[in-house]
C-alpha cells in the first residue's frame, strides 16, 4: 500500500477503492477512480509493481475470504479495506523506519507531488496524475519546491 500510494500520488479513498483488475503490469499503470466518480490512468514505478506482486502472491491470499470480491487491498475479516485501517497501517510502518517521519498517507501524495515538481514534471502532469480538477490545487506543491530551491540557492550560490 505504502509505495502504490508514493508511487502514484493517489487518494487513501481511491486507494481502498482499488480492485485487482484495475492495475495494468503490463503498462505499469493503475485505473483510479477519484472525486466526483471521475476515472484516470496513473503510473507507478518498479518498486510498486515488486510490491504489489508480492501483496498478491503472498498477501492478499492470505485475507481472500468466501464473498471478498475483487478487492485488491483486504482487511482482516477479509472484505475490501478501509481508509482508517490504512491510515494505521502507514503510520505504523514508519514508525519502524528510522529517520522516516511520522506522515500518513496524504503526506505520502503530498511527498510524491513535490518529488515529481522537484524531479522536471510539469504542473500539467501533476495535476492529471493527481486528479485535480483545478490547477490552483496543484500549485501548492509548487511553494515547497520553490522554498527548497531558495535554500539550495542560499547554500551553493557565492552571491545569494
Amino acid at each position: 500500500m505504502l509505495e502504490l500510494l508514493y508511487s502514484t500520488g493517489m487518494r487513501v479513498g481511491e486507494l481502498c477503492g482499488l480492485d485487482v483488475d484495475d492495475v495494468d503490469r503490463d503498462r505499469n499503470t493503475v485505473r483510479v477512480l477519484g472525486k466526483g466518480r471521475k476515472e484516470r490512468v496513473v503510473p507507478f514505478g518498479l518498486p510498486a509493481l515488486r510490491a504489489l506482486d508480492a501483496w498478491c502472491v503472498r498477501g492478499r491470499p492470505l485475507w481472500l475470504r468466501e464473498g471478498s470480491g475483487p478487492a485488491l487491498f483486504l482487511g482482516v475479516r477479509g472484505g475490501r479495506i478501509d481508509q482508517g485501517t490504512v491510515r494505521r497501517v502507514v503510520h505504523a510502518r514508519l514508525a519502524e523506519t528510522e529517520n522516516a517521519p511520522d506522515m500518513g498517507p496524504h503526506g505520502l501524495r503530498h511527498s510524491a507531488a513535490t518529488h515529481l515538481l522537484e524531479g522536471g514534471a510539469d504542473l500539467r502532469s501533476v495535476q492529471e496524475m493527481l486528479g485535480h480538477a483545478s490547477l490552483a490545487t496543484t500549485q501548492i506543491y509548487t511553494h515547497v519546491s520553490i522554498e527548497r530551491l531558495r535554500k539550495v540557492y542560499r547554500q551553493a550560490h557565492p552571491r545569494a
